[in-house]
C-alpha cells in the first residue's frame, strides 16, 4: 500500500500510514496503482482541497550587509571592531566590504577619520548640489 503524504511544501510517498497528520496536510492511500489516469485525478482533487497557505510576511530580516550600512550611517560612524562585535566578521572581511561591497560595488563613499577609539568609517552623504 502506498501512501501519499500531500501538503503545502510538497508531496511525500510512504509505505506505512503516518501516526498523525499535520495541520495542512492530506494523507491519500493507494493499494495498486493500476490505473494511473484515475491515480492521478485522486491526487488531484485531494491537493485541490487543501487550504490556501499563509503568506509569508513582507517583513525581511536585515543582512549583515545592511547592519554595517546602518552603523555607518549613524553621524559617530563605526570602527572595524564594532562592526566585527555586530557582525561576527573577521577583521579582513570587514576591511574588505567597506572597500569592494559597498565602495566598489554599491558606490557609497566611505569616509575615513583617526578618532580616540581608533579609525572611525562613515558612509559620506553626497553634496547638495
Amino acid at each position: 500500500m502506498r501512501i501519499y503524504i500531500i501538503g503545502n511544501d510538497g508531496i511525500t510517498l510512504s509505505r506505512e500510514a503516518p501516526a498523525t497528520v499535520t495541520e495542512g496536510e492530506i494523507a491519500v492511500t493507494s493499494k495498486k496503482v493500476g490505473d494511473r489516469d484515475a491515480l492521478i485525478d485522486h491526487l488531484w482533487s485531494a491537493i485541490e482541497a487543501l487550504p490556501e497557505p499563509e503568506p509569508e510576511g513582507d517583513a525581511k530580516r536585515p543582512s549583515k550587509q545592511d547592519a554595517v550600512i546602518a552603523m555607518l550611517r549613524r553621524p559617530e560612524g563605526s570602527t572595524v571592531d564594532e562592526v566585527v562585535n555586530a557582525t561576527g566578521w573577521q577583521r579582513h572581511t570587514v576591511r574588505g566590504v567597506l572597500s569592494g561591497t559597498l565602495k566598489k560595488k554599491l558606490g557609497f563613499t566611505i569616509a575615513s577619520t583617526k578618532e580616540e577609539r581608533g579609525r572611525v568609517y562613515r558612509i559620506a552623504e553626497p553634496a547638495s548640489i
